[in-house]
């Protein structure tokens, strides 16, 4: 396999230092992905891996097979927020009606199960970290890892999941900001730690149980104590609960079982962001977004509410020939998103892209009178204000139908797309049939932001010409919301 600029393959040294000179070994892979993007997620591994993923009856996860060769390859999907290699895959697994049974059980799976191809992935995959932290430099910030490893949606008070570096790295000074990860619903998560003793150079571990449905007879935290224990008993290995080597995942959706080793310590959904905002949007989900709309070579497209430009991000990184225009009426919003730009544009160099910057413009503007010309964008894609968690519904059956009207008026009639992210789902059903006559409505994608059900609208601008509909001709008004809308969005 010939590398790329920055890419190891299996005839570096230290690869072949890790047992991998033996030659590449197959492994099935799984992936965290935002919830409702599951296929989105499936169709890029299948353009960059060329492999076919299956999606998860426990929605937010596909697996797909791949050569340990093509490792790095992964750790460049856009669309996964976390990785993990299978160790066994249970679909039916059949639980004892008492508890004692199924923990027991449990503890006697550790020593059944095929770890040696699933744990040479995973020390491949730790060459390949301290490689790429070699070359950042030791200068490189990095976003709390606190902030990242937090879990919502626990169910009987299970511990805290929270993640650390296998690099054991000092954590950077400076404030920790907000981040609202999926809540998977009925869900609830437990780690073991057994307290055994080590010996110097032991490896340190802990079991992570994600269980979801309501008709087991144990807890997550019982079924990881008791399969953490027989993992220990199994490998000599040490528990540790933050500065663990090995993270072994116990994943149960009802009836079915997948026991994996974690690949990544931290979510790789906040890697384009160094300013963040109250909220900010998940790359992830900017990227599953961007996906919907099918962004083509010398497209026009815009967010007029950036936030902190996570979404003309993801999309001047993987669409590159595209234009892309980031705007919001609020000056902090602005500001962050030009940190945003020039913080990748730095990374950019570091790693030897060349000189030139993204094609990204920045601009703060009035969102419902935008400075731009009649039918001159292609796309608009944005994260409109929920209402829920700041801001108010009220201000939203104003702001929503003035939004749309505006979009209408710069967007290309007959080609132009929208794709619009929301939770106020009957404000804009309101809004969008008031519009009828500028929007029709393609595809809806249902995701799941941090507990609350919201909606990814792909829109369709019809073929009239701005001015020739009842809905254009209304008097644009510019509403009481409009002002704070930067500032009262809702991201994830």
């Amino acid at each position: 396999m010939s590398a790329r600029h920055g890419e190891q393959t299996l005839e570096d040294p230290e690869l072949q230092c890790c047992g991998h000179d033996r030659g590449p070994v197959t492994v099935t892979m799984g992936a965290t992905v935002p919830t409702g993007f599951e296929h989105c997620a499936a169709e890029e591994v299948r353009e960059k891996l060329g492999a076919e993923a299956k999606i998860s009856k426990d929605r937010g996860r596909i697996y797909f097979q791949m050569s340990s060769d093509s490792l790095p390859l992964v750790h460049q999907l856009r669309s996964v927020d976390n990785l993990f290699v299978v160790v066994k895959e249970y679909v039916d697994y059949q639980f004892k009606d008492s508890k004692e049974e199924t923990l027991k059980d449990l503890q006697d799976l550790a020593s059944k199960l095929p770890w040696t191809n699933p744990l040479e992935v995973w020390k491949l995959n730790n060459v390949l970290k301290k490689r790429r932290w070699r070359r950042r430099g030791a200068n490189v910030s990095r976003p709390n890892p606190s902030s990242d490893g937090a879990k919502e949606g626990t169910q009987e008070g299970a511990a805290d999941t929270e993640t650390q570096s296998l690099e054991a790295e000092p954590e950077q000074p400076g404030r920790v900001e907000e981040d609202y990860e999926d809540n998977q619903g009925q869900q609830d998560k437990g780690s073991a730690e057994t307290g055994a003793e080590g010996t110097p150079g032991v490896l340190k571990f802990r079991v992570t149980c994600n269980r979801a449905g309501d008709k087991h007879s144990f807890t997550s935290n019982e079924a990881a104590r008791d399969f953490g224990g027989a993992v220990q008993e199994f490998f000599q290995w040490k528990a540790d609960m933050t500065k663990f080597d090995v993270e072994v995942l116990l994943n149960i959706h009802n009836n079915e079982v997948v026991i994996g080793v974690a690949l990544t310590e931290e979510s790789l959904h906040r890697r384009n962001i160094s300013h963040f905002g109250p909220t900010t949007l998940r790359s992830t989900l900017a990227y599953g977004m961007l996906r919907l709309c099918k962004p083509q070579v010398s497209d026009v497209i815009i967010d007029p509410m950036c936030g902190t430009g996570a979404i003309p991000l993801e999309g001047a990184l993987e669409w590159k020939h595209s234009y892309y225009l980031a705007g919001d009426n609020n000056d902090q919003a602005v500001n962050r998103t030009v940190n945003n730009v020039a913080h990748i544009h730095r990374k950019r160099q570091e790693k030897g892209c060349g000189p030139w910057g993204l094609p990204i413009d920045t601009v703060q503007w009035n969102l419902c009178r935008l400075p731009l010309k009649t039918a001159s964008v292609d796309i608009i894609i944005t994260d409109m204000p929920f209402g829920k968690r700041m801001g108010s519904k009220k201000r939203n059956w104003d702001l929503y139908p003035s939004c749309l009207r505006e979009m209408a008026r710069v967007c290309r009639p007959g080609t132009g797309k929208a794709v619009l992210l929301t939770q106020d789902k009957k404000c804009f059903a309101k809004a969008l049939s008031r519009m009828g006559g500028l929007w029709r409505k393609s595809h809806t994608v249902w995701v799941n932001i941090g507990g609350l059900h919201a909606g990814v609208y792909l829109l369709k601008r019809v073929a009239s010409a701005f001015g020739e509909t009842p809905e254009d001709t209304d008097e644009r008004r510019d509403p009481r919301g409009a002002e704070t809308a930067g500032e009262e969005k809702e991201e994830n």
